[in-house]
C-alpha cells in the first residue's frame, strides 16, 4: 500500500465511521479498486478506527470527562448511582459487554468468512431496510434519561452486529435505539459513547498483535496505517458535527437509500466478476 492509498482509505474511514453506512464495508470494497487491489484487512480497519474514536473523545470531551468523574465518585461512595452521569458510565460498561465477548469468541470468523463481499452486499441492503423501518415506526420520545441496563444490553448486542462488515456500528445501535423509542439524537449520542471502549480496545489489541507478529508491516505498512488513522481523525471530527446537526431536523432516509443502492451495485459487480468475493 502506498501513501496515496492510505490517505484515500483514511478519508473513507473518517467519512463513513459515524454515518450509518458501514465504514468496514467501504474499506473492504474500496480495497479492491485501489492500486494494491486487496482487502486492507480487519486489523487495518480496527486500527484506523482509533482515529475516528479520538474525534469522538474530543467532540464529546466535556461529557466524557464528566461521565468518568461521576462514575468513579459513585463507585467510591461520593455520589449515588441516581446521578445521570454516573449511571451513564455504568451503562456504557454494560453495553460494551456483548461486543467484547462476541468479538473474542468469533474473532477468526470476523477476520475471514465475515469479509466475504456477497455477505457484505446482503447486510448493506437488509440492515439498511431495517434502519428505514425503525426510523419510520419508532416513537422517538425517549431521551438518554430513559436508558436502563436492559436497554443498554440491547444497544450492546446491536453494536456487536457491526463485527460483520456492512452492518454499521452506528447504524446497528441507532436502529436498536429507534425501535426502543429513543429519539434520533439520543440514539446517536449513546452510539458514539458506547463505541469508545470497544473501538479503542479492539484497535489497540490489533495494533499490538500486528506489530508483534509483523503482519501489518508486511502487508499494509505501519507508516501508511498511521497516515490513514490521522486522516480518519480529522475527517471524522467534521462528520460527527455534521451528523448531530442533521439528526436534529432530518431522517435517515438518504442513508437507507444509499445503503440499498450500494448493496445492489456490489451484487452486480460480483455477478459480472469485476470484483471477487
Amino acid at each position: 500500500m502506498n501513501f496515496l492509498d492510505a490517505i484515500v482509505l483514511g478519508l473513507v474511514q473518517g467519512l463513513t465511521e459515524f454515518l450509518p453506512i458501514s465504514s468496514s464495508a467501504h474499506l473492504l470494497i474500496l480495497g479492491h479498486f485501489l492500486p494494491f487491489a486487496s482487502d486492507p484487512g480487519a486489523a487495518f480497519t480496527a486500527i484506523t478506527q482509533i482515529g475516528t474514536e479520538l474525534a469522538v473523545l474530543i467532540y464529546f470531551w466535556r461529557d466524557i470527562v464528566r461521565i468518568v468523574s461521576h462514575f468513579f465518585r459513585a463507585l467510591f461512595g461520593r455520589l449515588t448511582w441516581k446521578d445521570s452521569d454516573a449511571r451513564m458510565g455504568w451503562l456504557i460498561i454494560v453495553g460494551s459487554i456483548p461486543i467484547v465477548v462476541l468479538g473474542l469468541v468469533f474473532k477468526h470468523q470476523i477476520e475471514t468468512v465475515a469479509r466475504n463481499l456477497w455477505l457484505v452486499a446482503a447486510t448493506l441492503i437488509i440492515f439498511g431496510v431495517i434502519l428505514g423501518v425503525a426510523d419510520y415506526v419508532g416513537r422517538k420520545q425517549r431521551s438518554l434519561e430513559n436508558l436502563t441496563a436492559g436497554r443498554g444490553i440491547i444497544f450492546g448486542f446491536a453494536q456487536a452486529l457491526a463485527l460483520i462488515p456492512g452492518v454499521s456500528r452506528s447504524g446497528g445501535t441507532i436502529t436498536a435505539g429507534l425501535f426502543m423509542g429513543f429519539n434520533r439524537a439520543a440514539a446517536a449520542r449513546y452510539s458514539f459513547l458506547l463505541a469508545v471502549p470497544a473501538v479503542f480496545g479492539s484497535g489497540l489489541y490489533e495494533l499490538y498483535s500486528s506489530l508483534k507478529d509483523g503482519t501489518l508491516t508486511a502487508t499494509v505498512g505501519l507508516p501508511q496505517t498511521i497516515v490513514a488513522t490521522v486522516v480518519a481523525f480529522v475527517v471524522g471530527f467534521g462528520v460527527i458535527a455534521f451528523l448531530m446537526r442533521w439528526l436534529s431536523t432530518r431522517s435517515f432516509l438518504p442513508f437507507v437509500v444509499y445503503r440499498v443502492l450500494l448493496g445492489l451495485v456490489l451484487i452486480v459487480l460480483l455477478g459480472l466478476g469485476v470484483v471477487s468475493a
